[in-house]
């Protein structure tokens, strides 16, 4: 009886030893392995975090960026593509498509599958995204938009434009002061503002400022001034003179160039025969036109001035100008007076 109880009671011991090991020390016992994950794989797409963008407009077509967010659930979804594609919103038919590899994905998470795809710089377009599994479509959404022709070229780009005047106060983009009449002509001084919209200091812009006859449409007189820097924040005026006929009424016309591109455009009129329709372009004054009025000497170009802000001041520009319409202006107004005479004849 002794001898059992002895034995029972080293069994007990080591069995309580056993157990003191594995609470212990880990690893003497193996942990479970519960296999590889067998559960069903959930592929969706976010459409609410799910954007468009621009990611560059080289020219006459637009790069847009796709940013696809997947959110996966169950077990590994294997061999993910992601597809984009993009329709004329007029004629519906493809533009463009990109496939891209988004591998294997695991775990319960969303992820970010980007996109490229370039169009052409004009409409709208339609942009569909297909999420495959294994070759299986198992996802799909569609975004629009317009307006992509009004998206500005990367090499046009300037925070420099034209200070735009709302309201009734009656000031304008661009205006001429009272002109001097001197021997049938008159000197309009010429003003415009220009305005930095950027964080920082730009320039190396050129400004041309012409003047048209209102019903001829022929450019009387024109000049060019370079603009070198305009601190951020800040608007400059600059002033030019122009030379013209008097007694009609024209428009003045300000062309703004970047590296030889336009970036900005702002009209005024100067009505030196009043009255003068601007809403419709035309002038109602009394004087006909008479192309003899316009005869001169070619102008010249006045060589380009930089008209610095950089070191905080306000630029200074010189005012310059040529006579009349120049040689080949006044062989245009020529011809406009022959077919004059040859519509009385008839």
């Amino acid at each position: 009886m002794q001898r059992e109880t002895a034995f029972a009671g080293g069994v007990v011991a080591i069995v309580a030893v056993m157990l003191l090991s594995a609470a212990l020390v880990p690893g003497v016992v193996p942990e479970q392995d519960d296999g590889p994950d067998v559960r069903a794989s959930h592929l969706d797409i976010r459409e609410d975090d799910s954007t468009i963008r621009t990611a560059a407009v080289p020219g006459d077509t637009v790069v847009f960026g796709l940013d696809i967010r997947l959110r996966h659930r169950g077990g590994p979804a294997e061999n993910v593509t992601v597809e984009g594609r993009a329709f004329d919103e007029e004629t519906n038919l493809l533009a463009t498509s990109e496939r891209v590899d988004a591998g294997t994905i695991n775990g319960d998470r969303e992820v970010s599958v980007p996109v490229n795809l370039t169009v052409d710089r004009e409409g709208g377009y339609r942009f569909e995204t297909i999420v495959y599994e294994n070759g299986t479509r198992v996802a799909q959404a569609s975004q629009s938009i317009g307006g992509v022709d009004a998206l500005t070229p990367d090499y046009s780009r300037s925070p420099i434009g034209f200070q735009r005047f709302d309201g009734g106060d009656g000031a304008r983009t661009i205006a001429p002061r009272d002109p001097r009449v001197e021997d049938g002509r008159a000197t309009l001084n010429v003003s415009t503002f220009l305005t930095n919209s950027g964080s920082a200091s730009a320039g190396d812009v050129t400004l041309l400022v012409q003047a048209r006859q209102a019903d001829s449409n022929l450019i009387a007189d024109e000049i060019r001034r370079s603009v070198d820097s305009i601190r951020p924040g800040r608007s400059v005026q600059t002033n030019v003179e122009l030379t013209v006929p008097d007694g009609y009424n024209y428009w003045l016309d300000a062309i703004l160039f970047k590296d030889g591109v336009i970036i900005d455009t702002a009209r005024g009129p100067a009505a030196l025969d009043p009255p003068m329709n601007e809403s419709e372009g035309t002038t109602d004054g009394g004087t006909e036109f008479e192309a003899s009025d316009f005869e001169g000497d070619s102008v010249t170009d006045e060589p380009e001035r930089d008209a610095g802000a950089g070191d905080g001041g306000e630029p200074t520009y010189t005012e310059g100008q040529g006579p009349g319409f120049g040689l080949t202006a006044a062989l245009a107004g020529l011809l406009a007076t022959a077919l004059l005479i040859a519509r009385n004849h008839d």
